[in-house]
């Protein structure tokens, strides 16, 4: 990395190099390089090597100490196409509560003011756990992948909220498909069947007869509508887009059904 700021200097002019503070050795390093191969040499006699310049800031780290960043598992994405709003969201939203307010005060702009009545609220009774989190979520994912982004991440995230009733379009679903189970089968194994033997069929289910009786307990969900039939089938127009289906058995437990 040394090296590489003597290239850059030498070849595109380049001045300036700017990392985080775990940094500091390689790009010193770098400066040092500059000197040695690009001045005038021990002597003296030549030209001046160039003024170049090393600029650090403080690494983003939680409460224990640890980084974000690919190295430790912790790559957070900026481009939609790396990472979906919902999955960035739910990364901001996931934030521990020791971690929550300092986030706050260094990724937004939200006022220090309301910053501080946000943390004095956390130790106060009647708190709204991940209250905090999900302001920090909000701003960061707005900032990022602006208004039409955070409302697709908040629809996502509802979607997959326990006992939900949103909506769903194959948008939504695709953005949730890395965050809950999925199987792929035929049509004729989805469409026209009961949603009893398609509870078996996803494994949300040992049998028939349970998943009937779960049923009939109103606890199986087909996006996120309930069913109140024990012979319920699936229909053509539960498949969303025509290849995707949220099944629900209770609350917690969803799959994702894809219709190849």
């Amino acid at each position: 990395q040394g090296y590489d700021f003597v290239h850059l200097c030498r070849e595109h002019g380049v001045r300036v190099q700017v990392g985080g503070s775990d940094q500091w050795g390689n790009i010193t390093a770098g400066t040092d390089l500059v000197r040695r191969l690009l001045g005038g040499g021990e002597g003296g006699g030549g030209p001046e090597p160039p003024s170049c310049y090393g600029l650090t800031f403080p690494l983003l780290v939680d409460s224990e100490g640890r980084k974000f960043g690919k190295s430790v598992g912790g790559a957070i994405w900026l481009s939609a196409s790396k990472l979906s709003p919902y999955k960035f969201y739910q990364h901001l939203f996931n934030v521990p509560d020791a971690d929550v307010i300092k986030f706050l005060k260094m990724l937004t702009f939200v006022p220090l003011p309301e910053i501080a009545a946000l943390e004095a609220a956390m130790s106060a009774p009647g708190y709204a756990p991940n209250t905090a989190q999900r302001r920090l979520a909000e701003e960061v994912t707005r900032f990022v992948h602006g208004e039409e982004g955070l409302a697709q991440a908040l629809k996502a995230t509802e979607a997959l909220r326990p006992g939900a009733a949103t909506a769903l379009d194959a948008a939504t679903l695709e953005a949730v498909a890395g965050d809950a189970p999925s199987v792929t089968l035929g049509r004729g194994q989805v469409a026209g069947v009961t949603v009893a033997e398609l509870l078996v069929t996803c494994g949300l289910q040992p049998s028939k007869g349970a998943a009937r009786k779960l049923i009939k307990g109103g606890g199986v969900y087909v996006n996120n509508a309930k069913v109140g039939e024990e012979l319920a089938l699936v229909q053509e127009d539960n498949l969303i887009d025509g290849r995707l289906l949220l099944l629900a058995a209770g609350k917690k437990n969803k799959m994702l059904v894809r219709v190849a």
